[in-house]
């Protein structure tokens, strides 16, 4: 598929550069949302996501934001009591969620910059089950934040020997399309993302891939609502269509996107992300700073660098701004501390060559 790559400016974690032929399908006449034509699009994008899940489940597409699905999945899959493990600013917002939802939300902090790892999940789930059964877990796979990749299928393993009745939940938006996410194959129950990241669509769809065991559960728990209400949803998925009216053009976007995607293949489009991550990491160090992530467990999307020279990075990125690109500045209480360069969705290693040539400069001027 031919495109005409306009100049890479955004090495942010989202939103990221949308091709000219995506954002072009915005365009197109309308259509009813009740027609053969919509059914038919919904229907595609449905058997794609099903294969960039590597599931048989069923996903469910939504006009919202990734943060959308946190309380979707609250409001589906727990009853009483949620475990939610937080390394991160996403984590937190999850958990945040959790508890704005009026459910027992245990909160478990892992160290920022560090990976929720297996054994961390088996003695906090232990210890929560001394108090009662728990509905499910929460876990980020990749912490925007921070640019760590935690062990999801490994914990969701350890999960399920402990409390086999304990729903595992993911966060998967700044990782999803850029990793391999095998659902099936994990054991997950619900996994969600959004279309602006490692999808390189616009902004403004979210998708959540769901279990049977989850859906299952979803009966008994009380106020779900009407928009997230996944047993609204799965009536609507049946018939190819949604409860209430869709993003059009952005679904017709995403189908121009997904067709590329899958023109260029999914093990290809995860090695170049692992590939230009690596790439970033190695130039890092070698222009004098440190990596912020815990090694072993640093993103494929992300790359997050500690300011050890010092840069001010607002004057950074003016200079970056100059030439059409821009970068992240640390999160949170990393704020001038660290900086966030992304390598998502269609950047490539001239992206990079660009990118760097033009921080490389910025510090030669002193």
């Amino acid at each position: 598929m031919t495109q005409t790559k306009p100049p890479q400016r955004l090495f942010i974690p989202g939103p990221t550069d949308v091709l000219p032929d995506v954002l072009a399908a915005q365009a197109a006449p309308m259509i009813g949302h009740r027609s053969d034509e919509f059914e038919a699009l919904f229907a595609k994008l449905e058997a794609q996501l099903q294969q960039l899940y590597f599931t048989q489940a069923r996903v469910y597409m939504l006009a919202a934001s990734g943060s959308a699905l946190h309380e979707a999945s609250i409001r589906n899959a727990v009853s009483r009591r949620v475990l939610c493990f937080v390394n991160g600013a996403f984590s937190e917002r999850w958990f945040n969620c959790a508890a704005g939802c009026d459910k027992e939300a245990i909160r478990v902090d892992v160290e920022w910059n560090t990976a929720v790892k297996p054994h961390q999940v088996a003695a906090a789930l232990e210890q929560a089950l001394a108090g009662g059964p728990v509905d499910a877990i929460t876990v980020v796979h990749n912490e925007t934040s921070t640019g760590v990749t935690s062990p999801v299928g490994e914990i969701a393993a350890v999960a399920r020997e402990l409390s086999p009745d304990t729903l595992v939940m993911v966060d998967a938006v700044s990782s999803f399309a850029g990793a391999r996410i095998p659902f099936d194959e994990w054991g997950l129950d619900l996994c969600l993302t959004s279309s602006q990241k490692c999808l390189a669509a616009p902004p403004g769809l979210a998708f959540c891939a769901v279990s049977d065991r989850l859906l299952e559960r979803a009966k008994a728990v009380k106020g779900r609502g009407w928009y997230f209400d996944f047993l609204n949803l799965e009536k609507s998925l049946q018939k190819s269509t949604t409860p209430s009216t869709p993003a059009i053009s952005l679904m017709r976007a995403l189908s121009v996107q997904f067709d590329r995607i899958f023109a260029e293949g999914l093990d290809a489009r995860f090695a170049r992300h692992q590939q230009l991550a690596e790439r970033t990491q190695r130039w890092a160090v070698a222009q004098g700073f440190a990596l912020m992530a815990e090694e072993g467990y640093r993103s494929p999307t992300v790359t997050n660098v500690a300011n050890s020279r010092r840069i001010h990075i607002g004057k950074l990125n003016e200079h970056l701004a100059a030439l059409d690109m821009e970068i992240s500045d640390g999160y949170g209480s990393y704020k001038g501390k660290a900086f966030r360069i992304a390598h998502m969705g269609e950047a490539t290693d001239a992206d990079l060559d660009r990118l760097f040539g033009a921080m490389e400069q910025y510090w030669a001027k002193g």
